[in-house]
């Protein structure tokens, strides 16, 4: 397999969410070329099985990207284009990796390109009652050298107050004033509850994502788009209550709800990982990270040791200017394969 070849040319498939057809047939055609069992399940997604065996890896990436092409082209050893940080550049580190390793004895290594992950997870959701790994590496930007632990958990609301039309000289406050004023009590309790907490992590971020209004001539309607991304020890089912104690007499709608989730340091496969980085000369390091992904749904639910990892600079997650280090991306290749070797045989 050209690891760099198969790496462009993913990023070359462009692939929004709700439009990745085209790139999990490239895939699933190169991962059979490799000597894969390649397949699209039933879901969509793109699923490539190495090897025999009943225990079994899940290397779970998503193959699809927040809207927004960018020209592909590299241009001093950096590879521009949409997804190739986020998470294309992971997804095909881990189609490399477990080529390069081959089949392992008593192991299945199972590489997924999953669906939209950008948008519901409907990819990761539809494969949760199908596998049950020993082991579970998620692929998202990290850095070649640093594991991610955690991320934080994230609520979608919608906030509709409607009222009935009053003269602009009335003292009755307009159903926008009334949403606004739900927004204040938000940050307020916001506020308190970050009270002592110094990280980013382990605060509640509230976020006002949309907002708008309009009116029939008798009711006023205002409404708010609210995202929250939760911390551990703050569950959907604890904001949904604070929210609604705030709600007053608008109508508050949860969309969705997914809690936090932070990795155990001592398991054999943070031990594997970290020593794939020393034997590819880096030096290893932990992140938590603010933001959502498919970790948070997959590993609760399979119960296993699980990760995050992946080549490329998550700061240029959804940027104009995305790009990968193409360096970088065969150092994760590395890393991934002698940590695969080492999970594989010393577990």
């Amino acid at each position: 397999m050209n690891e760099l070849d198969l790496l462009t040319q993913l990023v070359q498939h462009y692939s929004p969410t709700g439009s990745e057809a085209a790139a999990v047939n490239f895939l699933v055609e190169r991962m059979t070329a490799a000597g894969f069992k390649a397949r699209v399940d039933s879901t969509g997604n793109a699923v490539g099985v190495l090897g025999e065996g009943p225990r079994e890896v899940v290397l779970l990436g998503h193959i699809d990207t927040v809207p927004g092409e960018i020209p592909v082209h590299v241009e001093d050893g950096l590879l521009y284009g949409r997804g190739s940080v986020d998470a294309k550049g992971p997804l095909a580190c881990f189609a490399a990796a477990a080529a390069r390793l081959g089949p392992r004895p008593g192991w299945r290594l199972v590489v997924i390109g999953a669906l939209g992950e950008e948008g519901d997870s409907r990819g990761a959701r539809g494969i949760l009652d199908e596998y049950r790994p020993d082991f579970l590496i998620v692929g998202e930007p990290s850095g070649w050298e640093r594991v991610t632990l955690g991320y934080k958990g994230s609520a979608w609301y919608r906030y509709t107050v409607r009222r009935a039309l009053t003269h602009t000289a009335a003292r009755d406050i307009s159903s926008c004033e009334a949403a606004v004023d739900f927004w204040n009590r938000v940050t307020t309790w916001a506020a308190a509850q970050n009270a002592g907490q110094e990280r980013a992590f382990t605060q509640v971020a509230p976020g006002l994502r949309n907002m708008r209004s309009d009116s029939d001539g008798f009711i006023e309607t205002a409404e708010l788009s609210l995202n929250f991304r939760l911390p551990p020890g703050l569950a959907p089912a604890a904001l949904d209550e604070a929210l609604r104690a705030l709600a007053e007499d608008g109508e508050l709608t949860c969309l969705d709800g997914i809690p936090a989730y932070r990795a155990d340091k001592n398991t054999p496969l943070v031990r594997a990982m970290l020593a794939g980085i020393r034997a590819a000369g880096g030096t290893p390091g932990f992140t938590l990270k603010t933001g959502t992904a498919d970790l948070n749904l997959a590993a609760p639910a399979w119960g296993c040791p699980a990760v995050a990892y992946g080549p490329g600079d998550s700061n240029l997650d959804h940027t104009p200017h995305e790009h990968i280090d193409t360096a970088e991306f065969i150092r994760g290749v590395d890393v991934l394969e002698a940590a695969l070797r080492n999970l594989t045989v010393e577990s």
